[in-house]
């Protein structure tokens, strides 16, 4: 029964990985909907103004950024960190068929309006693709695999329909569902003084804090000192670690963690991250005095 039951989890765990490919962004099949769609100011993330539907004059032609490997350098850091969760390529190529907005303008409008649906809509995919792999919170693997289901059919729907979509509902339903695992999951932790959602931590002096199942969800870690913090069990979901210092932190475990918090993040190759993430390019290799902890 045991090794069933194994065999079965193992099984899940393969399928949501192989789901999880799709929520990646694949560039090379997006007609560059980052680069148009959204709109920005001019601050330490962005050179420049730019509308929502207004072509940024960097991108290319070909669809390419023309200073893809130097826009930290050129002031378009918020360039870097952005993350559309696949949500390019699945317009591009799916509810758009292929047809890219140069060739066919008359679908430009309503191509960028769709994006930034798409994109929340495929986030909550990925969290709760990531929900179903906690073991802790298997008594809601049946509710959070139905929601996975619906999250995944709304994305398949018309651009007339997905335009009209309440997607803010939709999100605090999905939530309130996540909330619940992540209870499951920081169970042991719960009593502890930890729980920090929304908390304004901005600057805060965290070095080698225990922070470990802390509820830090929508909390602002902007220039926080996390070196050496242990994050594990944390719930991180809409964390805001921009310039936080990450260096030989311990975020493995961590709950709902994404790669564009990280890479908003400064931190070294001593910190550690869960397996599904990567350390980014732009981190440097410093040395880190470690605190160690006592379980």
């Amino acid at each position: 029964m045991a090794h069933t039951l194994t065999k079965k989890r193992e099984q899940r765990e393969l399928t949501i990985a192989r789901k999880r490919l799709d929520l990646r962004a694949d560039c090379e099949r997006c007609f560059a909907l980052c680069c148009v769609a959204p709109a920005f100011s001019a601050s330490v993330d962005f050179a420049i103004n730019k509308n929502a539907g207004q072509v940024c004059p960097n991108l290319q032609a070909n669809f390419r950024c023309g200073i893809h490997t130097r826009l930290r350098q050129q002031g378009f850091r918020g360039c870097t960190v952005y993350d559309c969760f696949g949500a390019g390529q699945k317009v591009s190529q799916v509810t758009f068929g292929g047809q890219d907005w140069r060739q066919a303008p008359q679908n430009a409008r309503q191509m960028f309006a769709v994006f930034p649906v798409m994109r929340d809509l495929h986030e909550l995919l990925w969290y709760l693709s990531e929900a179903l792999t906690l073991q802790p919170a298997s008594p809601l693997h049946q509710e959070l695999s139905l929601a996975l289901g619906e999250t995944e059919r709304l994305t398949h729907n018309s651009p007339d329909v997905l335009i009209k979509l309440d997607v803010a509902t939709h999100q605090q339903e999905i939530n309130n569902l996540l909330l619940r695992a992540s209870e499951l999951v920081r169970a042991d932790f719960k009593y502890k003084n930890k729980e920090l959602r929304g908390a304004d931590l901005i600057g805060a002096k965290l070095r080698g804090a225990d922070l470990r199942g802390a509820n830090l969800r929508g909390a602002y870690l902007i220039g926080a000192d996390l070196r050496d913090a242990d994050l594990r069990l944390a719930d991180l979901i809409g964390a805001d670690f921009r310039d936080a210092d990450l260096r030989g932190a311990n975020l493995t475990g961590s709950l709902f963690l994404i790669q564009s918090q990280l890479d908003s993040a400064r931190g070294n190759s001593e910190t550690r991250l869960p397996a599904s993430l990567i350390h980014p390019t732009h981190w440097q290799t410093l040395k880190t005095t470690h605190v160690y902890f006592h379980s």
